[in-house]
């Protein structure tokens, strides 16, 4: 099976591939690079992404 490609997928795209694959590595990177270019934002694992998503959807349904 071929690698999708991450450059041309959406962030929120991407993001539900990472959670989907959790072990696809290139993927967990090309999301992290793409986080860690917006301000404040630092990846060091799997878990921390889960909880910055987690913190993001929070955020969301509160200023719903």
């Amino acid at each position: 099976m071929s690698q999708p490609n991450f450059e041309t997928m959406t962030k929120k795209d991407l993001r539900a591939y990472v959670l989907a694959n959790i072990n696809d590595t290139d993927a967990f990177h090309a999301l992290c690079d793409r986080l860690y270019a917006e301000p404040g934002i630092t990846i060091t694992s799997p878990e921390q992404l889960e909880q910055v998503i987690n913190a993001r959807r929070a955020l969301r349904e509160q200023s719903q």
